[in-house]
Order: structure tokens, then sequence, then C-alpha cells
């Protein structure tokens, strides 16, 4: 993400500009209007599974105004992965508050996999029926492919409050769990330093990588299923 290209720059590199603005442009996109159907996501399931908060504060709503947090789109902008305002949820509507939770922390990162697909999926037809590919549109959705899929492994992390730690407490006794989120914020600003100095890029890009294949893998099926890649 951004952050490579300020380490070029600061190298003494030189970067294409166009390429950058495109880059620009597609985590823009990304912000406000996948952000908040990760978000709307979360809520939707949470809903589903009979609890009314997010709706009651006006959060089951598609609307960026709504999602979007200043920190976390700069990282999104900077290193492809962030977070927004997290959707208020209340897990003791649910019958089982622990597995619920989990489902509600798995819809956001999977909703960033679906549109992931779906971006693998517009390349496909583009290119199917054009025959060829622009490149300034093939720079924005491998861009918009890679933030969703990078936005996806990111959440996934078991580190509070992201959404991976939702999914872990499921396992983890009450003790434990009350534990981690009660540090929460030493766990974030941990987080930041690890990601700032890089120590972080090599499992967070094999993930991703995995993830990538993965999505691009489904986005690639019906077409192969037809002959037509």
């Amino acid at each position: 993400m951004l952050i490579s290209t300020i380490r070029t720059l600061l190298a003494g590199g030189r970067v294409n500009i166009v390429s950058v603005l495109v880059q620009i442009a597609a985590v823009l996109f990304v912000i406000f209007c996948i952000l908040p159907l990760h978000e709307y996501a979360h809520g939707l399931i949470a809903y589903k599974l009979g609890d009314p908060t997010a709706k009651n504060a006006g959060r089951l709503t598609l609307n960026p105004i709504a999602s979007i947090d200043p920190i976390g789109a700069l990282l999104i902008l900077l290193f492809g992965f962030g977070y927004a305002k997290p959707v208020p949820v209340n897990p003791w509507y649910f019958k089982r508050p622990k597995f619920g939770m989990a489902l509600v922390a798995f819809a956001g990162p999977f909703s960033n996999v679906l549109a992931a697909i779906a971006g693998g999926i517009l390349y496909n037809l583009i290119v199917v029926i054009f025959g060829t590919m622009p490149y300034l549109l093939y720079v924005f959705l491998y861009y918009y492919i890679v933030i969703n899929v990078s936005l996806a492994t990111f959440n996934l992390l078991p580190i509070p409050p992201l959404d991976g730690s939702k999914i872990l407490a499921a396992v983890l006794p009450d003790s434990v769990v009350s534990k981690m989120y009660r540090y929460q914020q030493f766990f974030m600003i941990g987080l930041m330093v690890l990601l700032f100095s890089g120590i972080l890029d090599v499992p967070l890009s094999v993930f991703r990588e995995a993830v990538y294949r993965f999505a691009m893998w489904i986005a690639n099926l019906p077409f192969r299923l037809f002959g037509l890649l």
C-alpha cells in the first residue's frame, strides 16, 4: 500500500504517480463502499440472531458516515488494512452468546472475501467480453481485491478488539476473555508498533496470499467450468 510508496520515495526511488493515484482511488472506494458493508454484515447477523441493538442505534445501514473511523481509514490508506467504527452488539440477546458473537465477528471479514471474489469476477467478465483489460482499470481492480483480502486477514487476527479475537473467545474460558478485553488498548498499541516496524509483514503476507488465492480460485471457477479461461 502507500507505506511501500513512502518507503520507496524516502530511499530515493521513483514511483508511478498515475498508479499511486489509482491506488488511492481504490482505497477510497473500499473505505466509503466496502467498510460500511463490513459493518452492515456484523449488524445484520446480530439482528438475525435476535439482537436489535445495531438496528435501534441506526447502525444497520450502508451509510459510510456511520462507519468510518479516521484512524482505521488512515491505516487502510497506509497499510491496506484497518478498521471501522464497530457496530454495537449485545451478545446476551443470543441463545449462545459466545458462539453468536463469533458468527457476528466472522461476518465482517467474510464480507470482504465476498467483495474480493466479486472484484475477481468483474475482472474476468471484462477480459472475456472485451478481450483485454485497460491498464488503469487493472490497477484499480487489483488494489480493490488486495485491500479487501488484506482487510479480511487483518481483522481475523486474534488480537482485541479485532474480529479474530471474538472468534477465538468462543473457545476460551470466560476468565481469559475478560482479561483479554481488559487490556485491549495495550494489545492495539502493540499491534501498531508491530505494523510500523514491519515485523508482521511476512506472516500477514503469507496469510493474505492464501486468502487471495482462495478468493481468485472461486472467482475463476465458473469461467473455467465454461471454458472461458
